[in-house]
């Protein structure tokens, strides 16, 4: 296979809301729609919708939500055997969507707490070219899977999102690292900043505006389709799998960049997640 995910499943329960509750609030919104998501089974069907050979390297629960996910997973060309059963419920993510596109989510982790080191040493690395993270999982498996892909020459990316700790070990071996803009600045003064971090690249992406590509030789920026936006849910995720994608397919980083910034731009003009992300044909030009 090409890409290799390791990260989250989670059932998303959307609920579109005319304004976000402030503290002791309640808001009356829509009908809950349920969808499949989770930052790591939203990058893996957003490459596979694109023809990716991809996995992802993940755990749900033996429950409705479980299943949703697989066959999510399955329909758009991913390899599940890697998903693992826990004895844990199903990840969800609770998300309410304003009308302007913009979303608020809170995620229980549940089976995505359960993904380990062991299931990183049982892996596989053959004809694996790049290796994806994102921390809806546990920080420590995923600086295990960056140390052990790097040891056998396969390139690795991680979406740093949520924000956490990363030692500067394990970002010393990212190509690129991924921020969005926010999560950017708060790791350093400048998109060149992120660099003194340790990673060999970083990618820092600005929603409408598109996505910056820092590297040693200086700062690309690359644009983005105008849109309008429908639901913003997941879109940086298609931005990671359409990115790890490109570059598995043998893309430089900033032609990568530049096509995963018309996937997430296509995937924010439909709702959720998952059933947002396009294929090739699809892709805004």
């Amino acid at each position: 296979m090409g890409v290799l995910v390791l990260g989250s499943a989670n059932a998303d329960l959307v609920v579109a809301v005319e304004r976000r509750p402030g503290g002791g609030e309640t808001v009356l919104g829509g009908d809950t729609v349920v969808m499949p998501g989770g930052k790591g089974a939203n990058t893996a069907v957003a490459a596979g919708r694109l023809g990716c050979d991809v996995a992802l390297v993940g755990a749900v629960g033996a429950d409705q939500y479980g299943s949703l996910l697989r066959e999510s997973l399955a329909s758009s060309g991913v390899r599940t055997d890697l998903v693992r059963t826990s004895e844990r419920p199903t990840g969800i993510a609770y998300i309410t969507v304003t009308p302007d596109g913009e979303n608020s989510i809170v995620v229980a982790p549940g089976a995505n707490s359960d993904v380990s080191p062991s299931d990183v040493d049982s892996l596989d690395w053959a004809g694996v070219s790049v290796l994806v993270c994102s921390l809806e999982v546990p920080l420590s498996t995923v600086e295990h899977a960056l140390a052990v892909a790097a040891a056998h020459g396969v390139r690795c990316v991680l979406n740093l999102s949520p924000v956490a700790p990363v030692s500067p070990e394990a970002l010393a071996l990212l190509d690129p690292l991924i921020v969005n803009e926010h999560e950017a600045l708060s790791l350093a003064d400048s998109f060149a900043g992120l660099l003194t971090l340790g990673p060999k690249s970083a990618v820092v992406t600005l929603g409408g505006r598109g996505a910056a590509v820092v590297t040693a030789d200086g700062v690309v920026e690359v644009p983005s389709p105008a849109v309008d936006p429908v639901d913003t849910t997941g879109a940086g995720d298609a931005f990671s799998g359409a990115l790890a994608h490109r570059l598995s397919s043998g893309d430089d980083l900033v032609a990568a960049a530049r096509y995963a910034a018309r996937v997430a731009a296509t995937s924010v003009t439909r709702p959720g997640a998952q059933p947002s992300y396009p294929t090739p044909d699809e892709v805004l030009a």
